[in-house]
């Protein structure tokens, strides 16, 4: 599969470059260990600390409110029951760990499917490499102006970290940046459009 090259001002440059195959056009794209590869990243992204005190935990009488019988009314036990407003919690959220293992292999072929999505939609746009002179985002609006896609959810790639460019970028709504090397799965589909530059393609070329 070839794609051709742009330039920062939306104009192409006659460029072609050529994805592989392996990677970016795989015959059978596998829904499931998508799904699998992005649940593991979001689970594996939170901190697990949520808890909610239970009746044993929070401070209280412990004296039961009223005889168990003949009071024309429901029994009652003290008053941290959870059917009184402030009392515990019944079966609140404890602390845990949503830390899961995927294999290397799985997340492989996750990766691949994603940017085989990304390639049949014509969702990967590639840019000539470029820097900012200075850190500012109205260039890198610009840019996404030039190619179309102002107002969208964007992904830039670049090959190695540039201070100026993600400087320009990260403020931007609706605007991400990273790295080729970086690149995961819910990365690639966490978006509506990659801007990748032409080192970056050789990078992915051998996911």
């Amino acid at each position: 599969m070839e794609l051709a090259v742009y330039n920062i001002n939306g104009q192409d440059t006659g460029k072609k470059v050529t994805l592989n195959d392996e990677v970016f056009a795989i015959p059978e794209p596998n829904e499931h260990v998508v799904y699998l590869s992005v649940k593991q990243y979001l689970g594996n992204q939170r901190q697990g600390t949520h808890k909610s005190k239970e009746r044993s935990e929070i401070t209280g009488s412990t004296k039961k409110l009223g005889r168990q019988k003949g009071g024309g009314g429901a029994r009652h036990g003290d008053i941290k029951s959870p059917l009184f407003h402030g009392g515990g919690r019944v079966f609140g959220p404890r602390p845990r760990n949503y830390y899961t293992k995927l294999n290397k292999k799985v997340k492989e072929l996750a990766r691949r499917s994603a940017l085989t999505f990304k390639a049949q939609n014509n969702q990967i746009i590639v840019v000539e490499d470029f820097n900012f002179d200075a850190p500012k985002t109205k260039n890198f609006i610009a840019i996404t102006k030039a190619l179309n896609l102002d107002g969208k959810k964007v992904m830039l790639v670049l090959d190695t970290v540039m201070e100026n460019v993600y400087k320009s970028v990260r403020n931007v709504e609706n605007a991400s940046i990273c790295t080729a090397r970086e690149l995961n799965t819910y990365r690639v589909l966490n978006n509506k459009a990659m801007i990748v530059t032409e080192s970056s393609i050789e990078v992915m070329n051998k996911f």
